[in-house]
């Protein structure tokens, strides 16, 4: 039985209709996908800067209360004051190494964090004459162990520093050795500081050539 002229355009519409539902509910899909997917981007940026943000706030956190010093001369030039960055962190006791060639047991100080000039001076022109040194400018590797109080904590920091000192040659006397400043090297050091300062001295202070 042929379809009538009536009856094929009905079913042409309706094919119509199906093809034009079936588009709107893919273009549906597609945009609850697109709108998903968008979520999920926006939420997991969300997510990364506020890691990133955490982040930079425990680095600064940690730097905060990390304990370095400063160090400014005084009287010319014949010792440091040492003076932590943070006042809150009180300074109690120091114990002061040198490299074993300048000096062979550490300097103690109770309740007034310096550095004297007087502690290695002798032991720093012997070890410079040795070695033929000439240079008027140098600087010396020294490990210092820290008690301090922070928050009412008895706490220890353990470090090399670079003391930075100029020698002054002087007639019928010793070369004079003037302090100028401190710098951080390392923290964190454990058992091996003295072995760590004698290592660094002797890289930038060879010893010299056996006869």
């Amino acid at each position: 039985m042929s379809e009538t002229p009536s009856q094929k355009k009905r079913r042409l519409r309706f094919l119509t209709l199906a093809e034009l539902v079936g588009i709107a509910a893919v273009a549906i899909a597609a945009l609850g996908y697109w709108d998903s997917h968008r979520e999920r981007t926006l939420t997991e940026r969300e997510r990364a800067a506020e890691a990133q943000e955490k982040k930079a706030e425990e680095k600064a956190g940690a730097l905060k209360l990390s304990f370095l010093m400063t160090g400014t001369p005084d009287n010319g030039g014949e010792r440091l004051r040492l003076a932590s960055v943070h006042p809150e962190q009180v300074i109690q006791t120091q114990a002061v190494s040198f490299p074993s060639e300048v000096r062979s047991d550490a300097a103690q100080t109770t309740g007034n964090p310096r550095i004297e000039v007087g502690w290695f001076e002798d032991g720093l022109s012997k070890a410079e004459h040795a070695r033929g040194d000439k240079s008027h400018h140098g600087r010396l590797p020294v490990g210092i162990v820290t008690t301090f109080i922070e928050d009412g904590e008895t706490k220890t920091d353990r470090a090399i520093y670079l003391v930075g000192y100029s020698i002054h040659p002087r007639m019928l006397r010793s070369d004079k050795v003037e302090l100028e400043g401190l710098s951080l090297v390392r923290r964190g050091v454990g058992d091996t500081l003295q072995a760590a300062i004698d290592a660094l001295w002797a890289r930038q202070a060879p010893p010299p050539p056996k006869p």
